[in-house]
């Protein structure tokens, strides 16, 4: 039997090398992003412990407004020598993958920690490079950051937005500790400690202190009452965001992923020549109210903003207006009295708010003159009550937006439905455009909303939650709302369906906007 020869070792050193070499070669880089498929996800886990991976869409608007600011982060920590890496997966290419790890909005981004596929965390901070950045360095790092030099704590300055520092003298103190758990409770901005004499005295610091540093208003903020986890973060709430914030895409998880759910919000045109008085008067009254309200101001010239213009019942032209928003459980809206847009009317508005003493803004549209000659009724804010709940009617409602695909595909299903019911006594067909009337009795999340209102004196709502075909509809009338209804406490939303306020509460949900 002849043995084949085997490979002296330096021989077989190169062949390691150059089959290690091709296997990395094997994962391709763009703008030092990875670029990842089924066929070397597994390679790229082992080789890089901590692994950051977009799954996106290239017809994705949020996705492409990411990329420069992913691009970036993923330079930042390969000049630092990081073993962080930065990944992509075309999920529109890689279905099997999109599949695996649960996608289903665009950009979704996870974090692979140690090589382990099973259980990637979720990316949950801001879409800017900087944001991307302080969150991989807390889950791969310590909480807080040693400082021993002023070098250290001035670069750290330098590079960031925003930056909490602790100068504690005994850094195993319990104010200290304290200050550790707020760090590990937040995740996208950088937190340090020092004990160094030299970076109190840098900072002109006589004793144990907290101070969050920013680029932006006052500069920095010092922490005063008692240091507990709660007070601390509190404190960093009030202070990490400007007084008053621009919407755009890249801030749009930081004012809607944040913790202040009240936002006052001012449509301004950025060109208009009185805009820096208009802003100085918003910032003025925005003092008052930090930690509590958002002030966010929104360019109204701007194509990408008129959906969120539209959900508050503006017009460009109806600009400057300032209209103001919780976003609990149930988004509410209130409109000020005048739309003289000063610090002393806007403080004014904003303390009616916090004192409970505003009612609801509700749209509604005139009383169209012939709302009901057509087999389909319309409804309005002001004729609705009237109309579904009157006890004598069976009324079966459209809440729809006129932009909404899954609308537009309904619309001839439903003209057909009102055409077969046209003749009836008790069974009423309608429909009512969402984006502009409100009515207090009916929440509508999401597009088209389908509910049935039954004769009666109880004001019943039922969910219709069955198939959209017109043999659907007319099971479901014909049956009372029994077949086709949705479960008691259902408020699932479909597939078919697009969120009312969409773009800027989910920056990840691609609605269809046909």
């Amino acid at each position: 039997t002849v043995h084949p020869r085997l490979p002296a070792p330096a021989e077989l050193f190169v062949l390691l090398c150059a089959l290690a070499a091709a296997s990395r070669a094997d994962v391709a880089e763009e703008e030092d992003v990875l670029v990842l498929k089924k066929s070397n996800f597994d390679e790229a886990l082992r080789a890089h412990p901590h692994l950051l991976v977009e799954f996106y869409a290239p017809w994705c608007g949020h996705c492409k407004a990411l990329a420069p600011e992913y691009a970036k982060a993923a330079g930042m920590l390969k000049a630092e020598g990081s073993d962080i890496r930065l990944a992509k997966v075309d999920a529109t290419e890689e279905s099997d993958l999109a599949q695996e790890f649960g996608v289903r909005g665009y950009p979704t981004i996870k974090f692979f920690k140690g090589g382990a596929k099973d259980s990637p965390k979720e990316y949950s901070a801001g879409r800017q490079a900087e944001d991307i950045v302080n969150w991989l360095k807390k889950r791969t790092g310590p909480a807080a950051t040693t400082l021993t030099e002023v070098t250290q704590a001035e670069s750290l300055i330098a590079d960031s937005e925003v930056a909490v520092v602790a100068f504690f003298k005994d850094v195993e103190s319990d104010g200290a500790k304290a200050f550790v758990q707020a760090a590990e409770a937040v995740d996208d901005i950088p937190f340090a400690i020092t004990s160094a004499d030299g970076v109190f005295s840098k900072f002109e610091v006589s004793k144990d202190s907290v101070i969050l540093f920013k680029k932006f208003d006052e500069g920095r903020n010092t922490f005063e009452g008692e240091l507990s986890k709660e007070s601390l973060l509190s404190f960093i709430k009030a202070n990490q965001l400007p007084l008053v914030i621009e919407f755009t895409e890249q801030t749009a998880p930081k004012i809607f992923g944040g913790e202040i759910k009240s936002h006052i919000l001012m449509f301004v045109p950025k060109a208009s020549s009185d805009f820096q008085e208009k802003m100085d008067q918003f910032k003025k009254a925005a003092e008052g109210f930090k930690g509590k309200i958002l002030f966010i101001f929104i360019d109204s010239e701007i194509d990408d903003n008129q959906r969120i213009l539209e959900f508050f019942g503006l017009k460009k032209e109806e600009c400057p207006a300032v209209r103001l928003i919780t976003l609990e459980d149930e988004m509410t809206k209130y409109k000020p009295d005048t739309t003289e847009i000063t610090a002393e009317n806007i403080i004014s508005f904003c303390t009616a708010f916090t004192d409970g003493k505003l009612k609801p803004h509700l749209m509604s549209q005139d009383i169209p003159e012939d709302w009901d000659k057509s087999p389909v009724k319309v409804l309005v804010g002001k004729n609705f009550e009237e109309v579904a709940f009157d006890p004598a009617k069976n009324v079966f409602v459209e809440f729809y937006a006129p932009w909404c695909g899954h609308c537009k595909q309904l619309a001839p299903i439903w003209d057909q439905l009102g055409e077969q019911y046209k003749g009836s006594s008790d069974i009423v067909v309608a429909k009512m455009d969402s984006t502009a009337n409100e009515i207090e009795s009916v929440k509508v999340h999401s597009f088209p909303t389908l509910k049935f209102f039954p004769a009666g004196d109880e004001r019943k709502v039922i969910d219709y939650n069955g198939e959209r075909t017109l043999d659907g509809f007319t099971k479901f009338l014909e049956s009372g709302g029994k077949e086709g209804g949705a479960p008691a406490g259902d408020d699932e939303e479909d597939e078919g369906e697009v969120s009312t306020f969409d773009f800027p509460r989910h920056p990840r949900r691609q609605p269809d906007f046909q």
